[in-house]
């Protein structure tokens, strides 16, 4: 069966500081969102793949890239991949922009929005 993605709307395009990253909750989910120098935006897991965890939305972002802040790994912000000689994966999500409203694709059995945030 096919993954289908559901839009949330996530603020406005002016909400995002260039070379800057965000954290943005989609029912449970806790996700940092960045944007580049060159316009793009990236939605990933707010959570880095080290052993160790942490944050990822107060790395340092360069080109398609973001560097872990605690334990500077290398991330590909596009693919989630976390480049040699680390290893590891974060889970990435689709960002469009419509109209002035940022909107990130989740997969519908993703979402759980029981409890309140």
């Amino acid at each position: 069966m096919e993954n289908v993605l559901s839009y949330y709307p996530a603020g406005t395009l002016e909400d995002y500081g260039e070379q800057m990253g965000r954290v943005v909750h989609i029912g449970e989910l806790e996700l940092a969102v960045f944007h580049t120098s060159t316009g793009e935006l990236y939605a990933l897991d707010n959570r880095s793949p080290h052993p160790k965890g942490g944050p990822l939305a107060e790395g340092i972002i360069s080109g398609h890239f973001v560097y872990d802040p605690l334990y500077d790994w290398k991330i590909d912000l596009k693919e989630g991949q976390v480049q040699s000689p680390d290893h590891g994966q974060v889970r990435t999500y689709p960002v469009l922009v419509e109209d002035g409203t940022v909107k990130i694709g989740i997969p519908n059995e993703s979402v759980h929005t029981g409890g309140s945030r």
